[in-house]
């Protein structure tokens, strides 16, 4: 949807709102990085920092101040704004958004940037958890990755964030990579486990198109990774986390009890997100014509466009709810259908190990799993995909590896 005419009825978040707040900044873009990030930008960050802040100041005036469920600063880099600028956001989140005290806050932070003072100051400005992009605890992979720190500077970021006062702290580490060893992969769980994380992001390297470690690997100048041996360090990623405690509540991600990501439980769970910033996405439940199965939208993609869109925003004062196609930053926005909304919910509640509960499910949607895709739950139960569970439709053991297979199929429908 294009254009504002459909859009005539009050949008509001249902229940309380996931806020995720984008951060477009790095010191340097790593080769394998296709997210909407910039190097070489630093000029912008004054006048990006006053934009977002008008972002948030008028989405909050315009959703009623809303009660916020989670709060995440991703990119990009955070940890690489200025302190000052940090806190200038938390500070504009309070007063348009209830923030209550134990909320989940997170941060995305470079090991580079985890110095005593700027951890410090970002658990004064309000954040309560940091995910810090170790990716792999081995220098040569880290020099692969194009990444500005080394393993002995990720063990110190961890071990400074505790000393800051973080309890809830989360690591992502990545797999699959060019000449990676099975013993390497090993090592960097261990050290994982040995300093003690509370949350593990663990992800296969994906060559996305148009990235430099692409182009290197389709032009042989960097050898393509054993999608084999991937699988077997996914495996393997399984047991020794397990023997260490930590469980599996995604395909992707580990926790200690209680450690769970709430903010990313909002995505897998298909409630409603608020984005701001350049390329962030949201999707709000809508009272009227969609009942709940609400409209999703995006802002534009470059920092500059972003900037000179939100100050026409806010210059403009407050919107009428039918201009959401066409207001502040948006690049495009689409109204959601019942069709789609199922899709979606399956597709993102089958990435959990507790799967999709088919009395929710039935409570949203008015129809049970198996009445809405009677073909695909019976193809990847046949499959050995899926199985029920405590009233769950969830991946099996093995379907865990071939995640995508299940999800094509309720998609296609």
């Amino acid at each position: 949807m294009n254009g504002a005419g459909a859009m005539q009825h009050t949008l509001q978040p249902s229940g309380a709102l996931a806020l995720y707040v984008h951060i477009p900044f790095c010191e340097s873009k790593c080769p394998y990085c296709d997210f909407n990030t910039y190097a070489g930008i630093e000029a912008l960050i004054p006048s990006y920092v006053a934009a977002l802040a008008r972002e948030i100041e008028q989405w909050g005036a315009w959703l009623g101040r809303p009660t916020l469920a989670s709060v995440f600063f991703g990119g990009g880099t955070p940890s690489y704004l200025p302190p000052d600028d940090l806190q200038r956001l938390m500070d504009a989140i309070r007063s348009a958004f209830v923030l209550p005290e134990a909320v989940e806050t997170t941060a995305e932070a470079n090991p580079g940037d985890c110095t005593p003072e700027r951890l410090l100051a970002m658990r004064r400005a309000g954040f309560n958890r940091v995910s810090i992009g170790v990716q792999s605890f081995d220098d040569a992979e880290l020099a692969m990755l194009g990444r500005r720190h080394d393993a002995q500077r990720a063990r110190e970021a961890v071990r400074g964030a505790r000393r800051a006062g973080f309890d809830n702290v989360s690591l992502d580490l990545m797999f699959g990579l060019p000449e990676q060893s099975a013993a390497s992969w090993e090592r960097s769980l261990e050290e994982a486990v040995r300093l003690e994380t509370d949350h593990l992001s663990v992800y296969a390297l994906t060559l996305e198109p148009g990235t430099p470690l692409e182009a290197d690997v389709r032009l042989g100048r960097t050898p393509e990774p054993d999608s084999d041996l991937a699988a077997e360090m996914y495996l393997r990623a399984q047991s020794m986390l397990a023997e260490a405690g930590m469980d599996q509540y995604e395909i992707s991600n580990w926790a200690r009890p209680g450690r769970e990501s709430g903010h990313n439980l909002a995505y897998w769970r298909s409630l409603p997100y608020l984005g701001v910033g350049p390329g962030a996405h949201s999707y709000l439940y809508k009272v009227g014509a969609l009942d709940a199965f609400g409209v999703r939208f995006a802002n534009v993609n470059p920092p500059r466009a972003y900037i000179q869109r939100v100050d026409a925003w806010a210059a403009a004062g407050t919107l009428a709810v039918d201009a959401i196609a066409t207001a502040a930053a948006t690049g495009y926005c689409e109204a959601v259908s019942r069709r789609d909304a199922m899709a979606e919910t399956m597709m993102m509640g089958l990435r959990l190990n507790a799967g999709v509960a088919d009395a929710a499910f039935r409570e949203r949607f008015g129809d049970a799993i198996a009445g809405a895709f009677p073909g695909p739950t019976a193809e990847c139960i046949d499959l050995g995909l899926l199985e029920w569970a405590g009233g769950a439709l969830r991946l099996t053991e093995g379907g865990r590896l071939l995640g995508n297979e299940a999800f094509s199929r309720f998609v296609a429908g």
